[in-house]
């Protein structure tokens, strides 16, 4: 008989009744299960395709092999379909050597890769495993029995690969979105004296179950007054965390070097048209400064919703005069106005993003609306702020649960002048 193939050193193998499918690998709780896989031949020696076809006979009946006669044949077979395994030889009429696997692996991305090889090159099947291929195998050994091992090996390898490369990535975007959290969540920069009591909270939406653009942040300056801004990106990801943040970390920098409200704005829309991926994105916000002895409170709003003010067990809505969102109109051309309000002792002011009150309830499916969050806000209205806060997300999101929850981002800041003598129910 003419030569054959056989295994390649260095090489453990597997049952050869039982492969795991691409679902076990990739964790979805799929059962091991038996797979004839399809094998791409590549190959310009008649009488050597002719013995791996006998090899697939005489090993595994069921396997699926298609034969091309140069690497050209393999490209035209790869642009048309996807098989589990390449069998490459190495020396073919149109590439030679590693050169040949390089294209083959750069043409059939995802796939396992088994090069042929001469007695006398175990060598260079070593440097094409180094190179890239899962396996060799070696011309002129006759073990037929461990040939459908070696490419079932080859295949799990692969899978294996692939599995890790996306776990990897995986958890290198949970560090990213980590990182983008822990500059959406800041820690207020307050004095210990302060007497404004702040509770936040913020929830990324269920439909992008990451970070959205949703952002806040509360500051003292150094005269004494307590500052407040919350806001929201338009869109959800990655990009827009990362744009608000900076819309953050300006504004606090901004707060501290003494700018007020109508400067801080101008600076935030140009550093917002530098910073976004696209002319349409933009971002609403609101900026509230509380005087240092709480009696009065600014107000400027740019394309954002309106704020609760709580008295007592009171709670009303607040939407002041403001001007367009940041962004919407080139930067410098818009001077939004302040509204300046005045806060009883032991009054407290509720700062929210739209995601708050943006989910669709009932059998109408109609969304909660302003009005609806008030009419939440009023059965809440007797308890402290944090069970406060913590009641008006929880029953929006119970109402919403029908339209699959809150899915929006969800950023609400409730800023208290002294301490409320209310408790809890």
């Amino acid at each position: 008989m003419g030569p054959m193939l056989s295994r390649g050193r260095g090489t453990a193998v597997v049952p050869p009744q039982w492969a795991p499918s691409a679902g076990e690998l990739a964790g979805d709780g799929a059962v091991w299960a038996w797979q004839e896989p399809a094998v791409l031949l590549v190959e310009d020696d008649a009488a050597d395709a002719m013995l791996v076809e006998e090899l697939v006979a005489d090993s595994t009946p069921g396997m699926r092999l298609t034969w091309a006669r140069s690497l050209g044949e393999a490209q035209t077979e790869l642009a048309n379909g996807r098989p589990d395994c390449v069998l490459l030889d190495l020396h073919l009429p149109d590439a030679q050597g590693l050169a040949a696997l390089e294209r083959v692996l750069r043409a059939a991305d995802g796939v396992a890769v088994v090069v042929l090889t001469g007695l006398a090159e175990e060598q260079t099947g070593l440097a094409a495993v180094a190179a890239g291929a899962q396996d060799y195998l070696v011309k002129g050994r006759v073990e037929p029995e461990l040939f459908g091992r070696a490419v079932r090996y080859a295949i799990q390898r692969k899978q294996a690969e692939q599995a890790a490369v996306a776990l990897q990535a995986s958890q290198m975007r949970a560090q990213e979105n980590s990182r983008l959290e822990r500059g959406l969540l800041p820690t207020p920069l307050l004095r210990p004296d302060c007497r404004v009591e702040v509770v936040a909270r913020y929830r990324p939406g269920r439909a992008h179950a990451l970070l959205g653009g949703d952002f806040y942040d509360v500051v003292q300056s150094a005269d004494g007054t307590v500052q407040a801004l919350i806001g929201d990106v338009s869109g959800h990801g990655p990009d827009e965390a990362a744009l608000g943040v900076a819309l953050r970390i300006a504004w606090r920098t901004l707060v501290l070097s003494g700018a007020g409200a109508a400067r801080q704005l101008r600076m935030l829309e140009e550093i917002l048209s530098a910073e976004r991926s696209g002319v349409e994105v933009f971002a609403t916000l609101t900026v509230v400064s509380m005087s240092p002895d709480g009696e009065t409170v600014g107000v400027t709003r740019a394309g954002h919703p309106g704020l609760l003010v709580r008295s007592g067990s009171r709670v009303e809505r607040l939407e002041v005069p403001g001007g367009p969102a940041l962004g919407i109109l080139p930067p410098g051309e818009f001077a939004w106005p302040a509204h300046e309000l005045r806060l009883p002792a032991g009054a407290g002011l509720v700062l929210f993003t739209d995601g708050l009150f943006e989910g669709r309830i009932g059998e109408g499916n109609e969304r909660l609306g302003e009005d609806g969050l008030l009419r939440l806000a009023r059965e809440a209205g007797t308890l402290r702020p944090e069970a406060f806060v913590d009641a008006l997300i929880g029953r929006a999101e119970a109402l919403a649960e029908g339209d699959g929850g809150l899915l929006d981002d969800v950023a609400v800041v409730h800023l208290t002048r002294g301490r409320e003598a209310t408790e809890d129910r």
